[in-house]
């Protein structure tokens, strides 16, 4: 082990002058599907997408749950208000994406949320 913790490498990297210091963690698109449930290439592409689009939007920590049907998007606490305001925006996009139902959990982001 070399020493170093999260910290240090971003605060190095960020003194470096790397535009993706503070890139939030992110896991295998495979943890936004509930247990027991088929994974497939289509539904790993719709979350991929719908996360992509929520960036470009500027938001930072989110998670994009297929319940497909439905899609459970969870943000961080600070951007929940910011959510509400684009919901249609929001919405709009994720339904081109195959979902029906676009819905917002307000406990937020937070990981491992299928293990409630």
């Amino acid at each position: 082990m070399a020493g170093y913790e999260k910290n240090d490498v971003r605060r190095a990297a960020r003194k470096s002058g790397l535009p993706n210091w503070d890139k939030p963690a992110t896991a295998c698109l495979a943890s936004r599907i509930p247990y027991g449930q088929k994974l497939t290439v289509q539904r790993l592409r719709r979350v991929d997408k719908a996360e992509d689009y929520l960036r470009r939007c500027k938001f930072t920590q989110l998670r994009v749950r297929d319940h497909y049907p439905v899609a459970r998007i969870e943000f961080d606490q600070s951007e929940l208000t910011r959510a509400i305001r684009l919901r249609k925006k929001i919405t709009s996009y994720l339904r081109r994406l195959g979902y029906k139902y676009v819905t917002l959990d307000l406990e937020g982001y937070q990981t491992g949320s299928f293990d409630r």
